[in-house]
């Protein structure tokens, strides 16, 4: 009993969970995109609409339940309604980032939580990284999360 004990304390140090976006091996373009990503999210947190207008590219096209938004400008209107009132009424933070070899392009995923911290969706962002050198999204695409049993 005390071995097998010993054997499930000593497994987390030695096989630790790691997602992509988390990984020390991250490439350093992806840690850019991770570090854009969370930095985006960090916009709605704190109630900055502006902050989070320069995440968005210009030519960019955001997909959700109100139908297609195209261009920053529809987007930053778009996504207005979630920057009122003093708490974000959602957030998220992504698990994978990859980057094309090329550089030029990006997706990041993770999930949505609501303000209580259950999962309500899971975000796909296609970020370009402009000649600025700047990342922005260009798609934005969520999917809400199956309520529907397990087999």
């Amino acid at each position: 009993m005390r071995l097998r004990n010993s054997i499930l304390l000593t497994l987390p140090f030695l096989f630790p969970p790691i997602t992509k976006a988390q990984a020390p091996d991250t490439p350093p373009l992806a840690q850019q995109v991770l570090a854009a990503e969370r930095a985006f999210a960090q916009t709605l947190a704190a109630r900055d609409s502006q902050a989070f207008a320069t995440y968005v590219a210009v030519d960019a096209v955001f997909f959700g339940r109100q139908g297609t938004l195209r261009g920053r400008a529809a987007v930053v209107a778009g996504w207005h309604p979630f920057f009122e009132g003093h708490a974000a009424p959602f957030a998220w933070s992504p698990e994978v980032v990859e980057v094309l070899e090329s550089g030029t392009l990006s997706l990041s995923t993770g999930p949505v939580r609501d303000s209580t911290g259950r999962q309500i969706a899971t975000f796909n962002s296609i970020w370009r990284r402009d000649p600025d050198g700047h990342w922005r999204v260009v798609f934005d695409k969520g999917c809400p999360v199956c309520d529907c049993p397990r087999p």
